[in-house]
């Protein structure tokens, strides 16, 4: 089916950064000191489509480092968001948590269902894992936000929760938090 139509037609809405993570309570005056960077793109960069989503891409999520972790961080956790899905709110692509502080990165590929020591929980179509870019074609341009958080104690779900649920777990206990921009496009 060709979604070309419906991409132009949809391509002045937007979801924006109005319900961004970053502007969600859990982060309001959490210092932005991490740094969290890709060997695959730069901030702002071009997101390769090895990186894209299941129909489009090979569906693997990118390499990361970073650096500025507190020393009193317990746990991890990584969130990816489209910006400019055309939904009222960003279009949540993964919730990763459960991540050891005493990491400075993670391999390209680590962050798919079912990796040891990483707990998920659900994007915004109940998927667990990396889910990569698969923005409605000729939509424009979608930017792809990766945010890291350092928390001061460990999560814990009874089951994978969404965004929602687990910033409202998270609020108060995140001491700093970075993020990183992709960009991705279907023309």
């Amino acid at each position: 089916m060709n979604l070309h139509w419906l991409g132009r037609l949809l391509r002045g809405v937007r979801a924006g950064d109005r319900h961004s993570v970053a502007n969600h309570p859990a982060l309001n005056g959490v210092p932005e000191t991490i740094s969290l960077e890709s060997a695959w793109f730069l901030n702002g960069g071009y997101m390769p489509l090895r990186s894209a989503g299941i129909g489009v891409g090979e569906n693997i999520s990118p390499p990361f480092i970073w650096k500025g972790i507190p020393a009193e961080a317990v746990e991890l956790a990584i969130i990816m968001e489209d910006l400019d899905a055309p939904l009222p709110r960003p279009f949540v692509h993964m919730i990763a948590c459960g991540i050891s502080p005493d990491s400075t990165g993670m391999a390209e590929g680590t962050l798919a269902d079912g990796t040891r020591d990483v707990y998920f929980g659900k994007s915004t179509v109940g998927a667990q894992g990396y889910m990569g870019p698969r923005p409605v074609p000729g939509h424009g341009p979608h930017r792809y936000v990766f945010y890291i958080l350092a928390l001061n104690r460990h999560t814990k779900f009874q089951s994978p929760p969404k965004l929602k649920e687990f910033l409202k777990d998270v609020t108060g206990t995140v001491l700093a938090y970075g993020h990183l921009v992709g960009t991705y496009e279907r023309s």
